[in-house]
């Protein structure tokens, strides 16, 4: 029996069997069968039709244990299985749906009562410019396998965008690929998607895969060491209260009585896009642990301490790589011109392991950070068959030093400590954290400032970066082109920072979120119990922006310079006021210290904001009444942190020069005003607020 694989030829392959060789077709320009759609089929079975067995369907009742060589096997019409002899893998044929998941004598890991395009899968949302959103559920309409042998199988779904493609199709080519490889529990998914140039314009928010989970098995939720949970089932949320904010639940009549008043909402369960590298789900009969691995984060959007959605209530796990998600539309993909653009997402891991019953199940969440840990040490993967996919010898690396010179803080040059540095798409000082099409590379430097950023894709690239403690952003002054095998010392690198004067009094630690203020307890009857005790992730707790009014319910906050203490007396979020019957008015803070002297000069106000929301922050210097405020923002702002439960969205830095005839000696006033109040989600949160004198004060 012999089979043969042509990749990417148009003649697909013969097989030979006895005296049988079916004659094939040949494939389309526009990569469709001629025939029925039952032809599709034959696509895979050259293949298939080498391993295939009728005694050894998924149906079976036992996983092969006599060999741990990967197998393909054609099932039921429209489904092919992969078997390494530890798990199967159902996919859709031609669709490339995750339709099953065989795995320690669970039949299926996925919600088989869902149907079968909707256990996991791709999906994009997007809109023409100007148009409402639309979802699309990415289905190939072709397949291919792209290596077959006993040590793996790479197959490919293969999508491409035509002018008589659904409307609600994005006009993108899609191929979708997974990876089953010979001792490895569990399979890589990832997708190379591709614009055409002189395709017509469109935006793109949302790019990610989402795993349902069989809710009658999977009830444990772990996020990290210490966010893990039983988590409520999807009745609870059908059955349960519906809160201010869309997506959180009151759970009222729980299934499970002991999560009867709690809180939930798939937003408290966020995180930042450096500690989003492995989570999911556990089963406690059998124990077997489901977990998504994302080896790096070269392929997501907008930085490392970009905020996304990982686990919740479904269950479901989800590998997002693109979102709007804490930031808005200003990091949603905008393509225009007809420009051509190409992006490799993933791979990432679905990880699958398990324990006998007499074990602890904790320990498959330790099991699976290890295997997180093996997974980045070998990234990039030299497996992937995608020439896309570049290799660690088509990479390169840069390595350097970062100090910081501000002479206010010390005269001599400061190491750049713990400073984040990275590589991304050619533009102005901080829009890292705003690009969206292309890769980015980041490392966080040692206490002397010493970085090492490895596989860097071959390109063009600035070197952005900030150092914890210190405001604004960092930018090497030229590009960085990356070779093959390039190996980039910039040696000794210089940052200064943002600075006019010596320091005469500041506001909070410049780190670019507002942790360190105060962030309230949650109401009694609104909390989610995984955050009680915890007052690092005290911010998740929902309704926290209502609290606001109750600690200052006739006048709003006025912090005394040298006499309050920001942590305890500077709330969290500048949201608004709700007066009555969701009718809202604008807030005003002050800001109240004293001056010895006024010198005839300039002085300047340093503003560093860790998040808006369609806000408009106007600052006024000893008279809140003037009319046009001394300075403000204008509209800015979308990433809905307040309403999300994050302590951090886009960072903004203002610096606002104050005359010296908006002061005076003695006792002065910053009004502080976010003018903007049509509902309770509206606001800023502050990073970092500093005045500075005169260079010479």
């Amino acid at each position: 029996m012999l089979c043969r694989v042509w990749s990417g030829c148009s003649l697909v392959a013969g097989v030979k069997m006895g005296n049988w060789r079916p004659q094939w077709r040949p494939l389309r320009r526009d990569g469709g069968w001629r025939g029925a759609a039952a032809v599709r089929l034959l696509l895979l079975w050259c293949c298939i039709v080498c391993s295939a067995s009728t005694k050894n369907f998924p149906g079976s009742s036992s996983i092969p244990k006599s060999s741990l060589a990967v197998q393909l096997r054609l099932h039921d019409p429209g489904q092919v299985v992969i078997d390494n002899g530890l798990f199967q893998l159902t996919l859709s044929v031609p669709g490339g749906d995750v339709i099953g998941i065989r795995y320690n004598g669970i039949n299926n890991l996925l919600e088989g009562l869902n149907e079968e395009n909707n256990r996991g899968y791709w999906d994009v949302v997007w809109n023409w410019p100007g148009e409402p959103i639309k979802y699309d559920r990415i289905q190939g309409t072709t397949s291919r396998i792209v290596t077959q042998n006993e040590d793996q199988i790479e197959i490919s779904f293969v999508r491409k965008w035509s002018k008589l493609s659904n409307e609600t199709v994005v006009p993108l080519n899609i191929d979708k690929r997974y990876i089953v490889r010979r001792g490895r529990s569990g399979f890589y998914a990832y997708g190379i998607f591709e614009r055409p140039e002189g395709l017509q314009d469109i935006e793109m928010d949302q790019v990610r895969i989402v795993y349902r989970l069989q809710n009658k098995k999977f009830h444990f939720m772990a996020l990290s060491d210490d966010r893990q949970r039983v988590m409520p089932m999807p009745e609870d949320r059908v059955t349960g209260q519906p809160l201010a904010y869309p997506e959180a639940v009151l759970l009222t009549d729980p299934i499970n009585p002991e999560l009867r008043g709690e809180v939930d909402d798939k937003y408290q369960y966020s995180c930042e896009n450096q500690d989003n590298r492995v989570h999911g789900w556990i089963c406690s009969d059998p124990p077997v642990g489901f977990w998504l691995i994302t080896p790096s984060n070269e392929f997501r959007t907008a930085g490392p301490v970009k905020q996304d959605l990982t686990s919740h209530v479904g269950p479901i796990t989800l590998s997002m790589f693109v979102s709007t998600h804490y930031a808005g539309k200003e990091v949603g993909m905008k393509f225009r011109g007809g420009e051509p653009w190409k992006k490799v997402f993933g791979p990432v891991l679905v990880y699958l392991n398990s324990v006998p019953p007499e074990e602890d199940t904790s320990s498959l969440w330790q099991n699976a950070k290890r295997q997180m840990y093996m997974e980045s040490k070998t990234w990039p993967y030299n497996f992937v068959e995608s020439e896309d996919f570049l290799s660690s010898k088509e990479r390169g690396m840069v390595v350097g030093q970062l100090l910081v010179r501000d002479r206010f803080i010390n005269k001599r040059s400061l190491w750049g400590e713990f400073a984040y540095l990275g590589l991304a798409s050619p533009g102005e000082v901080g829009s890292w954290q705003r690009e969206n099409k292309g890769y980015q590379f980041w490392c966080r430097a040692d206490r002397k400032g010493n970085f090492v950023i490895n596989n860097i894709r071959a390109g063009e690239y600035n070197l952005y970066g900030w150092v914890p403690g210190i405001i604004g952003d960092y930018k090497y002054q030229g590009n960085v082109t990356i070779l093959p095998g390039s190996a980039i010392n910039l040696g000794t690198l210089v940052y200064e920072p943002l600075r006019h004067g010596p320091t005469i009094w500041e506001i909070g630690v410049p780190d670019r979120t507002a942790s360190e203020f105060y962030v309230p307890q949650p109401y009694p009857t609104l909390m989610n119990n995984l955050y009680t005790n915890s007052k690092q992730y005290r911010f998740r707790q929902y309704g926290l922006w209502e609290r606001y009014a109750d600690l200052y319910p006739r006048s709003d906050l006025v912090f005394h310079v040298g006499v309050d203490d920001y942590r305890k007396d500077w709330f969290f979020a500048h949201v608004t006021r709700n007066v009555y019957n969701y009718t809202f008015k604008a807030t005003t803070w002050q800001i109240v210290f004293e001056l010895k002297t006024v010198r005839d000069a300039d002085y300047v106000l340093q503003l560093a904001l860790a998040s808006v929301t369609e806000s408009d922050l106007q600052v006024r210097f000893n008279d809140p009444r003037i009319e046009p405020p001394h300075f403000a923002t204008g509209r800015i702002g979308q990433d809905n942190a307040i309403a999300r439960h994050g302590i951090h969205g886009l960072y903004w830095l203002y610096s606002i020069p104050v005359p010296s005839s908006r002061l005076r000696r003695g006792s002065n006033r910053i009004f502080l005003t976010q003018a903007l109040a049509i509902n309770p989600y509206q606001g800023v949160m502050y990073d970092y607020i500093r005045l500075e004198g005169p260079p010479g004060l």
